[in-house]
């Protein structure tokens, strides 16, 4: 079959993607000593990478509907290696905040389009699957691309490290020549007025907002990670790599798992269960961040129910939007795309002003009571999940 084929080129190009977005988080400390800027401003990166990307997402996507999707694909990912390679020649701060939210750019498009074709490629009982499978290329690079990445920038500077993921980029770019067709199905056209109409559905909404939250809130620690395993935990620089390391596998574990187990109980059911997980891990690093072997373990938890909401999330927004907006769903997939980094943005806002203000393992807790708001919109979308089944069966009779 062609599409599966697909699907491994956009594997390989969200591998690439997964490496530039996340190996900040292991570079924040070394980036912050070389530039001469304090942890808040060098957490800035971070947000405002996602910032690129919840612009991206879906006014890109809506401004290249009509674009054959190969060479979308093809042109997005030579605007990331533009990017990495300005970020690479970055004299100061300021100009790698530009390269940053330029390869943001490139991302957000990527991910909303990648996931339609995911979705379309496989049975309806195997969307979740499907996106996990793409969604593997930024698990992989968690587990291989971040740590290889932090340990470059360690040893031979951080803008080595973007110089490496720059050739990723180009790798990822050639398997797209190469495996995606050109024949890939598009969207139904419809006027950009019709497309941003997505915008005010309520249903669409309220997913978006469990996406920012339930995402956002692990980045309120996450973003600073690295500080708190060596600040806080005590653990030398050197071993952060080895620890992003084993983070990247459990998360590799956890999104295939999260995938599999929308598919099975369906994407509300699986998420409850995730969010309730992940906000019971946050207040457990909370207590176990000063021991260095129990704050191990408790990452390695952590990363298992981190981004297994990844697959749920995308999925149910796509199953809500071919019901609700079908001639706009890859804006409507674009816009989830923008919700994940708008939360990447604010958890990471709110990280630093917790850093700023108070202590660093505080971010924990509070990335812990995010989640449960995030809990608390799961349950109520699932309500009306419930009420809308209940209304049609009436109707029916």
């Amino acid at each position: 079959m062609i599409m599966p084929l697909a699907l491994w080129a956009l594997t390989l190009s969200a591998f690439a993607i997964g490496t530039t977005e996340f190996v900040i988080v292991g570079l924040i400390p070394t980036i912050a000593n070389d530039l001469s800027v304090n942890l808040p401003s060098a957490g800035l990166l971070v947000s405002l990478y996602a910032l690129g990307v919840a612009v991206g997402a879906p006014v890109l996507t809506a401004l290249t509907r009509t674009l054959n999707r190969k060479w979308l694909l093809i042109g997005l990912m030579s605007l990331f290696i533009l990017g990495n390679m300005l970020a690479w020649a970055a004299p100061g701060y300021n100009s790698l905040i530009v390269a940053r939210i330029l390869t943001g750019l490139a991302h957000g498009v990527f991910f909303s389009i990648g996931s339609t074709i995911a979705t379309r490629s496989v049975p309806k009982e195997k969307e979740a699957s499907a996106i996990a499978l793409m969604f593997t290329g930024l698990t992989v690079a968690l587990v291989t691309g971040v740590p290889l990445g932090t340990w470059i920038g360690q040893h031979f500077g951080w803008r080595a490290t973007f110089l490496v993921v720059s050739a990723l980029g180009l790798i990822a770019m050639i398997g797209s020549a190469i495996l995606v067709p050109n024949n890939l199905k598009q969207s139904p056209s419809a006027s950009l007025v019709k497309q941003m109409s997505v915008l005010v559905k309520p249903r669409l909404l309220l997913v978006y907002a469990m996406t920012a939250v339930g995402y956002g809130g692990t980045f309120v620690a996450f973003t600073f990670l690295a500080s708190i395993l060596e600040s806080v935990s005590g653990f030398p620089s050197s071993a952060i790599g080895l620890i992003m390391l084993v983070y990247g596998v459990s998360v590799a574990i956890g999104n295939i798992w999260g995938g599999k187990m929308a598919d099975r109980i369906g994407p509300i059911s699986a998420l409850s269960y995730i969010f309730l997980a992940l906000a019971a891990v946050l207040v457990l690093f909370y207590f176990t961040a000063p021991y260095p072997w129990l704050a191990l373990v408790t990452v390695l938890l952590w990363g298992a129910f981190a981004f297994g909401n990844v697959p749920g999330l995308q999925v149910y927004v796509v199953q809500i939007a071919e019901r609700e907006t079908p001639h706009a769903v890859d804006v409507a997939s674009g816009l989830n795309i923008a919700a994940f980094n708008v939360g990447i943005a604010l958890g990471a806002l709110i990280g630093g002003h917790i850093v700023d203000q108070y202590r660093l393992i505080d971010t924990a807790w509070v990335g812990a009571v995010i989640v449960l708001v995030a809990l608390a919109l799961t349950c109520f979308s699932g309500y009306l999940d419930k009420k809308d089944r209940f209304v049609a069966q009436l109707n029916n009779l």
